[in-house]
């Protein structure tokens, strides 16, 4: 656990719902006793621009649960994307594309998705579901797996202090993965935006085709927008998504051992 928060006697005790494997194996444990106490509610913030399987995984969800499974929102992020704005209204783009300089320099734009669509609107609810009054704290539980201790954070507001039940049971991912098929429930999408830079090759094949089609149309539109002193690509190649060979290691005679993912508490 980290935080400053009193985690003894939280006013409010709730999971931090990304849908994807973790955080989805996380609330059914909880569901079922396995983690408790149970939690007051669970979270989800939704970007605006999930695919389409993880609004459904987020359904089958909900009617899976004994406790509410509530959706908060920052805005749609492919709207502000292609304005070029965040969720202050300021001329930039929160998601961190791959960039390219004019010199032929490559880097990636700062993140910023995580905090403004995630945790902020996360925050905010937190703070309405205390009344207001963020005395006594809330406890958020994070759907971080044994394999991924480096990703562990404290929270960044005081009132909340943050807890791993899958590391304090030293659960992995594959671990989960086999709880959920031990107990008949299905194995949850990838949870992302549709255009997330952090994709590997695989889910960029994942996607279905309108999804697809949608991320190209973005990726276009991203490319050199007013006022940029570079080009901006979501995929890592730094070519046109369009473009780019998304055909299996296998079909290309070769094994790619390294998969981008995201750092953030997106697809938990």
């Amino acid at each position: 656990m980290s935080g400053r928060a009193d985690s003894r006697d939280p006013k409010l005790r709730f999971i931090s719902l990304g849908a994807g494997v973790q955080s989805t194996a996380m609330a059914l444990m909880a569901a079922r006793g396995k983690i408790g106490p149970m939690p007051d509610c669970a979270i989800f913030a939704d970007t605006g621009w999930e695919p389409r399987g993880v609004y459904g995984h987020l359904e089958w969800l909900r009617s899976e649960l004994p406790y509410p499974v509530l959706v908060v929102s920052a805005g749609n992020i492919r709207s502000d994307t292609i304005s070029r704005s965040n969720t202050t209204g300021q001329r930039f783009a929160a998601i961190p594309w791959y960039t390219v300089s004019p010199t032929g320099k490559r880097g990636m734009g700062r993140r910023q998705c995580t905090n403004e669509y995630k945790l902020r609107p996360i925050q905010r609810r937190v703070v309405e579901l205390m009344g207001g009054r963020v005395r006594g704290g809330a406890e958020a539980w994070i759907g971080i797996s044994a394999d991924e201790v480096a990703r562990m954070k404290p929270s960044r507001v005081r009132y909340i202090l943050n807890r791993f039940p899958l590391i304090d049971l030293w659960l992995s991912r594959r671990d989960c993965l086999a709880w959920l098929g031990d107990h008949g429930y299905p194995e949850p999408p990838r949870s992302a935006c549709i255009g997330c830079p952090f994709r590997s090759d695989a889910e960029w094949r994942a996607l279905s085709l309108s999804e697809f089609a949608d991320a190209v149309e973005v990726d276009h539109a991203i490319r050199r927008q007013p006022g940029a002193q570079h080009e901006q690509y979501a995929h890592s190649s730094r070519k046109p998504l369009s473009l780019v060979d998304l055909s299996t290691a296998e079909e290309r005679g070769q094994f790619n051992l390294f998969l981008e993912e995201c750092e953030g508490m997106c697809g938990v």
